[in-house]
This record gives structure tokens, C-alpha cells and sequence, in this order.
């Protein structure tokens, strides 16, 4: 598929095999009889660049216990403190893992910042990740890097056809793929994917949700695809129907029927049977989730300070970052304070590609005069040439593809994490 990528052949540091079987006979995923170990997912990864039709991802909500569910998104610095915090309270925590509530490669930034803070506090913590695997290639090999030994991937097809009925659609390589291309990217890149964390000693497991009538037949199909590759394990999982999804009214299969597909695929790989379905949030043992108790825990000790930050937008109508920046020939001009993004105005500008040699266009320099008392630009897409020439001006560009409201909180927590950390 011409829009997937395969991972490059690079040399990389491989994990100590038994150190990393320690840690899996300590990981409640992947041994049931780990239940005497806690676990804590760290709720930071808000995005998510694939939409499932059995998925909404709620934030605030103290009530459902299902993947997706949080009580509130936490930047790195919260959920390193956060770590500490419970650490001291839990000596048996053993696992940290990023499940949510949108995808951890969805939103990697965060992802490296909040493992890079706890390895360097803490050695021993197993690092562990679950992903829809469309970013995977891309991240495989600092995953390893950053200390990560197992990883799960949401994986409910290995037929295109099958997968793109489940997916609403993916955003992939700054374009939106629906139906069968949807399922063919998502699916070659879950592949490669798996494929190399494998070659390289990482611990992978497999999550699969049972919807009737589309991948249920098809279930023992991509169990026996994840058992060529080396994948260590399998989690067939109940789909649980959410109001306002696409498959809100669809029928569920019962725990019967879910686990007569796990005995049959028993007969190809382990199967997982304790599987919680845990919330983005989940903290403690598998038979005592202890997430509500310790949801205002996450206050740094360290608070970070409120700072008002001013953005340009390219955007086509004022709803989406949705714009090239040498696109665009009117910036919307947003302020951020007290975390929230207010509209200012409208600012026209001459379009920085108008030229054939827009790498020698000297309208950079009208540009920076427009928007010189803005912090940052935020643009779907942008050069190197004008990024760098912004950068000099002090003005920080991001670059994403979402609703404005959630780029502007996205581009400040990063820029509040920067100051803390005395990062450039």
C-alpha cells in the first residue's frame, strides 16, 4: 500500500531477555497470576489520529470503567508527580503503561516526556504502551530506546475489507483514508509494526474486540497472522456499546459467546481471560482498581505557572487547523489564559508560497511583522525554511491537525512544559 511504511533496518540496543521475562511474570496482562502487582496507566495521551466506531473517549467521567475513560487528562509533569506520589503510597507498583484516553503515538511528545521523567527516577518500572499500531513504524525503535518492553496493539482485523468497517476513518500522513484504505494502511502499518518490536525482544500482545456479525468469524484468522509474528499473547475482548458512537445500538456479544471464540483460539496461542477492560486512569491491582481514590492526586509539587500565550491559526474557516501555513492569507488570532483559548481576530497576511522560490521569499518578513506579538503559530502543515526563520523571531510553531481549541491547550501545556524544564 503505497501510503504505509515498512520500519527501517536500524541497529538498536535490544532488551536483557531475562530481565524483560521478570517483567512480563510481573505484568498483570500477561500473566494472570501477577494479581499481587499493581499497575498505573497514566492518562496523557488526549489525541487520537483513528476513529473507531465503538469508541468515544471521555474525560470527567468517574463513572463507566472501559477503555477510554478518564477523570481528567494529565500532562507529563502531572503524571510524573502523580507516579512519585502513588509510588510511595503503593511499593508493589510495578507497571506504568499509557492507555489513553486517545492513543499514546497519537500523542508522542507527551509520551517520550512523562517515560523519559520516570526512568530517570525510577530504573526498575516496567514500561508498557497500548496503540491502535498506525504510528507504529514510525516509533518502534525509540520505543525500545525509551525503555518500553511491552506493548499492546488494538488489532481487529488482518482483512482490509473487515477493518474498514470498523473504522470510521484514520488520519494518516496529514490526509483522512476511509472504507478499505483505512483498513489497508491502519493494518499494513500494525503489521510491520509488530513485526520488528518482535525481531527485537519486545513482549507484544494483541487486543481483539468481538463484534458480531463483522469480525467474529474472522477472530481465529488474525490470532494465527499475531502467531507468525511472535506475538506473546492474545486479549479477545466483549465489545461494550457507548452512547454516541457510530455502534451505539449494535449487539453485543455475550460472555458465552466471547469465550467460545477464546477456547477456540486457545488451540493457536495463550489466550488472555482476566483482561478488567481498564479504565485510561486505572491504578492499583486488577481485582482493586484504585483510580477514583487517588484521582486529585495528580498536583505537581512543583506547579507550573499560569501563562498567557497568544497564536497564530491557519485555519480555513475558524474551526479546524486545517491550513498549509504558505497557504494562508489571514491568520486567526487566538489568546490562551486560564486555560482557555479566546478569539481575538482576524489578521490578513500575504501568502508566503506565492512565489516559485518561496525558500528565498522575503515575505516571511511582512509575517513576522503581523503576528509579532504572537508566541506561536499552529498550521496543519509547514516548512522547514519558514519554521526555522519564525523560530529566530522567538515564535514557536506547532504543527497538528485538529479542532483549534484543542491545539491551542495542546501548544501551551508543551510550552509551559518547556519553561519548566528549561527545554529551548
Amino acid at each position: 500500500m503505497e501510503y504505509a511504511v515498512s520500519v527501517p533496518v536500524m541497529e538498536s540496543e535490544k532488551p536483557n531477555p531475562s530481565k524483560v521475562i521478570e517483567k512480563t511474570r510481573k505484568h498483570h496482562c500477561y500473566n494472570c497470576a501477577s494479581h499481587t502487582y499493581a499497575r498505573m496507566h497514566l492518562p496523557i495521551a488526549q489525541r487520537c489520529h483513528v476513529q473507531c466506531n465503538y469508541c468515544v473517549r471521555k474525560f470527567d467521567c468517574p463513572n463507566e470503567s472501559r477503555p477510554g475513560v478518564t477523570t481528567k487528562v494529565l500532562t507529563p509533569l502531572e503524571a510524573f508527580e502523580k507516579y512519585k506520589y502513588i509510588k510511595s503510597k503503593m511499593p508493589n507498583l510495578t507497571v506504568v503503561g499509557i492507555a489513553g484516553p486517545g492513543d499514546a503515538l497519537a500523542n508522542f511528545d507527551e509520551t517520550r516526556k512523562v517515560l523519559t521523567l520516570i526512568r530517570e527516577y525510577d530504573h526498575e518500572v516496567t514500561f508498557c504502551l497500548s496503540t491502535n499500531g498506525l504510528m507504529l513504524p514510525h516509533y518502534a525503535l525509540e520505543l525500545i530506546g525509551l525503555g518500553v518492553t511491552h506493548v499492546t496493539v488494538t488489532m481487529n482485523a488482518v482483512d482490509p475489507h473487515i477493518a474498514g468497517q470498523i473504522y470510521k476513518y484514520i488520519d494518516y500522513m496529514d490526509m483522512r483514508f476511509e472504507g478499505d484504505s483505512a483498513g489497508a494502511i491502519i493494518l499494513t502499518n500494525q503489521l510491520n509494526g509488530l513485526r520488528y518490536l518482535v525481531s527485537q525482544g519486545i513482549i507484544c500482545k494483541v487486543n481483539i474486540v468481538v463484534l458480531k456479525g463483522i469480525n467474529d468469524q474472522h477472530i481465529p484468522q488474525i490470532v494465527e497472522t499475531v502467531r507468525d509474528l511472535g506475538c506473546y499473547i492474545t486479549n479477545i475482548m466483549p465489545f461494550i456499546p457507548v452512547e454516541g458512537s457510530i455502534f451505539e445500538h449494535y449487539p453485543a456479544a455475550n460472555n458465552k459467546e466471547v469465550n467460545r471464540i477464546r477456547k477456540q483460539c486457545e488451540q493457536i496461542m495463550p489466550q488472555m481471560y482476566h483482561c478488567k477492560q481498564c479504565r485510561a486512569d486505572a491504578v492499583g491491582t486488577l481485582d482493586d482498581d484504585q483510580s477514583l481514590e487517588y484521582a486529585n492526586s495528580a498536583k505537581t509539587e512543583k506547579t507550573v505557572t499560569s501563562i498567557n500565550y497568544r497564536f497564530a491559526i491557519a485555519s480555513k474557516d475558524g474551526i479546524l487547523v486545517d491550513r498549509h501555513f504558505g497557504h494562508v492569507n489571514k491568520f486567526y488570532i487566538y489568546e490562551y489564559t486560564n486555560e482557555k483559548a479566546v478569539f481575538l481576530e482576524t489578521r490578513a497576511i500575504e501568502k508566503y508560497c506565492n512565489e516559485p522560490n518561496y525558500e528565498a521569499d522575503p515575505s516571511i518578513e511582512a509575517i513576522a511583522k503581523v503576528i509579532s506579538d504572537c508566541d506561536g503559530v499552529i498550521a496543519m502543515r509547514i516548512g522547514e525554511s519558514p519554521k526555522k526563520q519564525l523560530r529566530a523571531r522567538n515564535i514557536t510553531v506547532f504543527a497538528t491537525f485538529d479542532k483549534i481549541e484543542a491545539a491551542i491547550a495542546d501548544a501551551a501545556d508543551k510550552m509551559n512544559w518547556r519553561k519548566e524544564v528549561g527545554a529551548k
